[in-house]
């Protein structure tokens, strides 16, 4: 008899755990979804006008194999990361080269950079964050993504 009453417990505690890491797995899953489809726009002052990059965002989103993409654009550089689902990690190297294609033959008359690493992701994240935010110079714009692409060159 007492065997039953411990296995009872022991049982609904089980339950509610397993309910519980359920839940909150499927809500995980529907915020990554809800923050993988939007793409944000920066707007700037003239001087640092993002026009090419958010067109540059509203073209490569569409591809089925990339989550989510951040752009900046001075003078005649472009500078884009991308962010690839797991699954299409294998075939890094070739959506990238393609992504880049698809840029230059859009805006060939602007110097293009495309990665798909994270940190690169991450930091060109965080200049667009600061575009929007602060209205920067163009010049301290224009040295932050020279940084970037120093970076991008070496790990190539």
């Amino acid at each position: 008899m007492n065997n039953k009453i411990l296995k009872w417990p022991t049982f609904l505690l089980f339950l509610i755990i397993m309910s519980l890491g359920t839940g909150c797995t499927d809500n995980q899953k529907q915020i990554g979804e809800n923050q993988n489809s939007n793409i944000s726009k920066v707007h700037t002052n003239k001087a640092s006008d993002q026009s090419v990059a958010n067109h540059a965002k509203e073209k490569i989103i569409t591809k089925e194999e990339i989550s989510n993409v951040k752009a900046v654009n001075v003078d005649k550089e472009l500078v884009v990361a991308i962010k690839v689902e797991n699954f299409n990690r294998f075939r890094l190297k070739n959506i990238e080269k393609s992504v880049k294609s698809d840029l230059e033959k859009k805006y060939p008359d602007h110097h293009v950079f495309v990665s798909a690493d994270k940190k690169m992701f991450w930091e060109l994240e965080k200049i667009e964050q600061r575009l929007q935010k602060d209205n920067p110079k163009k010049k301290n714009v224009k040295k932050d993504l020279d940084k970037l692409k120093n970076l991008m060159k070496e790990q190539t």
